[in-house]
């Protein structure tokens, strides 16, 4: 029978201590529903002593949340147990958060204390919380550099005093995977009344072990881990809840499961960079913009042929619609014929060798082949008069002006105008068009190249909107950016049938 891990989401209290990343009231609320919706079994909403600000948030979210148990962190200090108790007083389920420090560097150099004094203020800090709340949550500050034998001390003297939690954290990400599974399994045979309480992990990735410390804690006992959305977190970042997720979902081996909702970890992947500015590296194990990316040919013949060839998880798990095919100078003939079939054309063995060889070219001068290079290629754009075309564009934008873009477009032979207002010169014409057109239409994509250099350049550029469920594209060039963009709109627009 498969064990729960409990998934406690610190997003809004580690992660939101990434400098520049910080959310007001509002933008934490919007989080925190979406963590709810995700499945998180606790999130821990911030550490209420700091600001009044953060005060103001843990109120706030412990209004809006229903089920999640909602978390305020604290130092052993009565005051901070005090106002988080305060702060969680309508939060239907609530957890006080208290610790301290028990490493040799901690004791030493940090709190300028005693091991045994240490004790004693843990032991009062989760006596006075339990004053308060029924849930406490201990955490032994550097348990990663803290002597086993004195960590299980600490841990028992804990236990007996309330705590319903114990958190081991490798607050610097020192360990080595092996190291904290064994920290956290000395704690399960040592400590003698660990049964009355669940470990937790709470791992930073300072050498990149985040995720395999973590692990290594869960196989070993611990049955709660500590994470956050896309890792974000203090210096190097915390442990990934996607990627604890997934490990859990796909090694079934494990006996393990959560209550995730992995089919909304990407856009809640996206909410929070989106909320925090904080990009999301491309190569981001689970949400990152390459994780089902594929640019190698022989990868890609591999995944065309069988999916499971080089990906262990289906895109659609994680709410991505689909595996990226990419094609770059890397890529072969398969997908290269992939890719021209999905756009309506099928050529023979010679036709398609001849097109794979101008491919080859283009692709050695430009990064990456979209599908109007591909057009191209083939021979196969239309020379014909389209059914939809720019006749007219006129825009009045300036520092102190509102951007205002009146266009004209043809369509099937004659010319309609349109006049409006938007969010920069590009933003109001797309919106013009928009006016002339009967068809809803979503801008999924908009990028612009420069072909060459200077501010005299041509500029290219590549549109992908979507139009009930289908994916169009379009493209155009000019040296007048935003005539481009809005060539590109409409080229994009006629394609739909």
């Amino acid at each position: 029978m498969e064990e729960k891990v409990t998934i406690f989401d610190t997003t809004l209290r580690d992660g939101e201590q990434v400098p520049g990343c910080q959310l007001n009231t509002v933008e934490k609320i919007e989080v925190a529903k979406a963590l709810e919706e995700l499945g998180v079994d606790v999130i821990e909403a911030g550490f209420p002593v700091s600001s009044p600000g953060d005060f103001n948030s843990v109120v706030e979210i412990s209004k809006a949340i229903t089920n999640p148990v909602i978390c305020a962190l604290t130092r052993a200090v009565k005051k901070d147990i005090e106002v988080a108790a305060d702060a969680l007083q309508y939060a239907k389920r609530k957890r006080i958060h208290t610790g301290i420090g028990t490493s040799p560097f901690h004791i030493q150099y940090k709190i300028r204390t005693t091991p045994e004094e240490i004790i004693n203020r843990a032991i009062d800090a989760v006596k006075y919380a339990r004053k308060f709340v029924d849930d406490v949550e201990f955490y032994a500050e550097d348990a990663g550099r803290t002597d086993n034998e004195y960590l299980a001390k600490v841990i028992e003297a804990v236990i007996k005093a309330g705590a319903t939690v114990v958190n081991i954290p490798d607050t610097t990400g020192y360990c080595l995977p092996e190291e904290y599974g064994n920290k956290i399994r000395f704690l399960k045979e040592n400590v003698r009344n660990i049964d009355k309480a669940v470990i937790s992990t709470h791992c930073h990735n300072d050498l990149g072990m985040a995720t395999a410390n973590t692990m290594m804690g869960v196989i070993n006992g611990a049955r709660q881990v500590e994470v956050t959305i896309n890792g974000i977190g203090e210096r190097a970042g915390n442990t990934s809840l996607e990627e604890v997720a997934m490990i859990i979902k796909s090694h079934h081996n494990l006996n393990l499961k959560t209550d995730i909702n992995s089919k909304l970890i990407f856009s809640t992947s996206r909410l929070v960079s989106t909320l925090m500015s904080m990009p999301v590296q491309a190569n981001k194990a689970i949400v990152g913009r390459n994780a089902f990316a594929h640019s190698s040919g022989i990868h890609q013949d591999g995944v065309l042929k069988k999916r499971e060839n080089y990906e262990i998880i289906d895109p659609q798990e994680v709410g991505i619609k689909e595996s990226a095919i990419i094609l770059t100078a890397r890529s072969g003939r398969a997908a290269l014929n992939h890719r021209l079939e999905a756009l309506g054309f099928k050529f023979g063995k010679e036709e398609l060798d001849e097109i794979y060889h101008r491919f080859l070219l283009l692709a050695d001068k430009k990064k990456e082949i979209n599908d109007e290079d591909l057009k191209i290629l083939s021979g196969q754009v239309s020379s014909g008069e389209k059914s939809m075309k720019l006749e007219m564009l006129q825009v009045t934008c300036g520092k102190t002006a509102i951007p205002v873009a009146t266009v004209g477009i043809r369509i099937n032979g004659e010319v309609h105008t349109s006049t409006a207002t938007g969010n920069g010169p590009i933003d109001a014409a797309f919106t013009a068009v928009r006016h002339l057109i009967s068809k809803t239409v979503h801008l999924e994509e908009f990028l612009i190249q420069a072909i060459t250099k200077g501010s005299d350049d041509i500029g290219k550029v590549h549109i992908q909107i979507e139009h009930e469920g289908k994916i169009y594209y379009g493209f155009s060039a000019n040296t007048d950016i935003i005539t481009a963009s809005v060539e590109a709109f409409i080229d994009a627009i006629s394609k739909i049938k």
